[in-house]
């Protein structure tokens, strides 16, 4: 006969440690089920001596009880999940401040932020049907079926587009500031030919699109010529050939706008394959600001972006969505600045 084997490292085998449920509390707590349920739920109007809430909550404590989501979700009406379904981007440091930001920010809410890559192959009527999440977020528009599953369900969807406004349940969140900041610094030094370092990833086009819109409409504002844009690969040779490319340009190529901070640092290698001097014959600067970027040779001027305030912006939306107020104003130009070193 097959046994059932204990998992819960309770010492016992062919038991299964059951959940400690609020009945359990009571019993523990010698009150009330009413009582408990009001303690654990902060049921307003109701009155508890605070002494008799402490021995709920050592009761509780004792056990190991924690309510259940789902329960609370239909005393509610509302789950306090926010599901984020995360595209297809390469987690390097800066998405992955981003989320740690934004769970941060969305816990001051009482929320509880989840994140779930959409490229894990499940449809994503499945992935928020399986947690009944209050608010779901992407950073790209769901397909018009997908929103209105979503809407039937009462669940708000909240698009955060980086680049520029693009539907009613959007969040417009200024990229193009980056490409600028970097195009502006560069014309203050006195470099009047750019070049623009476009990454060889797809993945990442939805923040390369507006970073390069940027850098054009700041050439254009200032007089410049229209960046010679090249891609470049993350290897030694591959950005090699590219600064070799922007050297023999007619004019040549002095100052390069790099879509993040690790194709900079690609740049910066392919400069010394070449024995190219940086920012002598050329100058560099990246986006984002990566740890890397300070101790590159030469250190890296960069753009980097306020994490704290996107993600205050984004919970901040997502929770006046929730309680049927407006939309916050979205962050000024403020949140991105030019960090100052010696490539550029």
């Amino acid at each position: 006969m097959a046994r059932e084997v204990n998992t819960d490292g309770a010492g016992r085998t062919g038991q299964r440690r059951r959940r400690p449920t609020a009945a359990d509390v009571a019993r523990t707590a010698g009150l009330s089920r009413a009582t408990v349920s009001y303690v654990l739920n902060d049921t307003p109007h109701q009155v508890i001596p605070e002494r008799t809430r402490q021995r709920v909550f050592a009761a509780a404590a004792e056990l190991g009880y924690s309510p259940s989501v789902a329960a609370r979700a239909l005393r509610s009406g509302r789950s306090d999940v926010v599901l984020l379904l995360l595209p297809d981007w390469p987690i390097g440091p800066t998405v992955g401040q981003l989320l740690e930001e934004l769970s941060t920010a969305l816990a001051e809410h009482g929320l509880t932020f989840v994140a779930h890559p959409r490229s894990a192959g499940r449809p994503v009527s499945d992935v928020w049907k399986a947690i009944t999440p209050a608010a779901v977020v992407t950073f790209e528009e769901l397909d018009d079926i997908e929103t209105k599953k979503l809407q039937a369900a009462g669940i708000e969807l909240t698009v955060a587009l980086f680049g520029g406004l693009r539907g009613p349940r959007a969040m417009d969140i200024p990229e193009q500031r980056t490409g600028r900041l970097q195009a502006e610094h560069l014309a203050i030094a006195g470099h009047r030919h750019l070049g623009y370092a476009w990454p060889d990833d797809p993945r990442v086009l939805t923040f390369a699109e507006p970073r390069l819109a940027g850098v054009r409409q700041a050439c254009a504002d200032l007089g410049l010529a229209e960046p010679h844009v090249l891609t470049v690969p993350l290897t030694p040779n591959g950005a090699a050939e590219a600064v070799r490319a922007w050297q023999a340009a007619e004019p040549a190529v002095t100052g390069i706008c790099a879509y993040n901070d690790e194709v900079a640092l690609a740049v910066l290698a392919g400069a010394r394959q070449h024995g190219i001097d940086v920012p002598g014959d050329i100058a560099v600067v990246g986006a984002d600001n990566i740890p890397a970027a300070a101790i590159a040779i030469p250190p890296l001027t960069t753009v980097q972006p306020d994490m704290q305030a996107l993600s205050d912006y984004i919970a901040d939306t997502i929770v006046r969505k929730l309680n049927g107020r407006p939309s916050p104003k979205r962050p000024g130009s403020d949140i991105h600045s030019v960090i100052r070193r010696d490539s550029a």
